[in-house]
């Protein structure tokens, strides 16, 4: 649970600094652009990973399948949302392009880079220990 709270305390911060920055440093729609985009990385992301540990510590056989289902379900998710967006004509005018991409880019990138850390700094035991032999008993070899 830790971790989760640590991912997307990292997560948030990255995106909050390109919607603040994009609200300093170009105009009101630039500051949309970052914010949808803030979204859609949170949304997908966050709920995607949410998804996944949860089938993980239910069905630890069933997470490489459900890993990847989910990876396929965030592409087609974040491709409806961006054509979903342009067809409704408010993608260029209302919300910055450049900053929307920029941010679900930068964001990725903050995403990918904390799992990683998390991922190698985890203390998964790759096989259970053998269980101590009883007084008299040999040891096994």
């Amino acid at each position: 649970m830790i971790r989760e709270v640590r991912r997307t305390a990292a997560l948030v911060a990255v995106l909050l600094l390109a919607v603040l920055g994009a609200a300093v440093l170009v105009d009101r729609s630039a500051a949309y652009g970052a914010a949808v985009g803030a979204a859609v990385v949170l949304g997908v992301l966050g709920g995607g990973s949410m998804a996944v540990s949860v089938v993980a510590r239910a069905l630890p056989g069933a997470s490489l399948l459900f890993a990847l289902l989910t990876y396929t379900l965030q592409v087609v998710l974040l491709l409806a949302v961006f054509a979903g967006l342009d067809d409704a004509g408010i993608l260029g005018t209302r919300i910055d392009r450049e900053w929307l991409s920029g941010t679900v880019i930068a964001g990725t990138l903050a995403w990918i880079l904390v799992q990683i850390l998390v991922a190698t700094r985890a203390r998964i035991p790759a096989y259970d220990a053998l269980p101590e032999p009883h007084e008299g008993e040999p040891k096994g070899e």
